[in-house]
């Protein structure tokens, strides 16, 4: 992605003054960070999402063997929301993978300015993206768990009304 295609730059080297590289490179450090960051709170969100849902899984099962849910509408209303629950879920993830998407053509830009370009190296020698074999990003593994465990829910309601 070419520089001037994100617009990154607000002022000329010559008019910004002496400091402009060494404030270049504190700003990209400083987005790289931020760009970790991001990385890291998707990790949170599907460390929550996955203990919520081993346990609301668990608790299901253990209400279905006991008989506490019954075949009803209002039996499948637990399972409409977690199933819901599930989709928010997966829009989280499908957020985090559109901001992170971002944030590293971000970074590509910054680093046409810089004298090395460690990530967009990274990217190029896994074929960017487009080689499952290659590289596979988290992102698209990360989208198939919330759909797993809505299907799990699904089939725990279906035991409600068969068994």
């Amino acid at each position: 992605m070419a520089t001037a295609a994100l617009d990154l730059l607000r002022q000329a080297k010559a008019a910004y003054g002496p400091e402009y590289e060494k404030h270049l490179f504190e700003q990209y450090k400083l987005y790289v960070d931020m760009a970790d960051r991001i990385s890291a709170r998707r990790m949170l969100a599907n460390s929550f999402f996955v203990g919520v849902h081993t346990a609301l899984i668990t608790a299901f099962t253990v209400m279905l063997k006991e008989k506490v849910l019954q075949p009803t509408l209002t039996g499948l209303a637990p399972f409409l929301a977690v199933v819901l629950l599930c989709f928010i879920w997966w829009r989280v993830v499908h957020s985090y993978r559109q901001l992170n998407s971002a944030k590293f053509k971000v970074v590509h830009a910054l680093e046409q300015m810089l004298p090395v370009a460690p990530y967009d190296a990274e990217w190029t020698a896994l074929g960017r993206g487009s080689n499952a074999r290659l590289y596979l990003p988290l992102t698209h593994v990360e989208n198939w768990v919330p759909v797993c465990f809505g299907v799990l829910y699904v089939l725990l309601a279906v035991t409600l009304y068969t068994g």
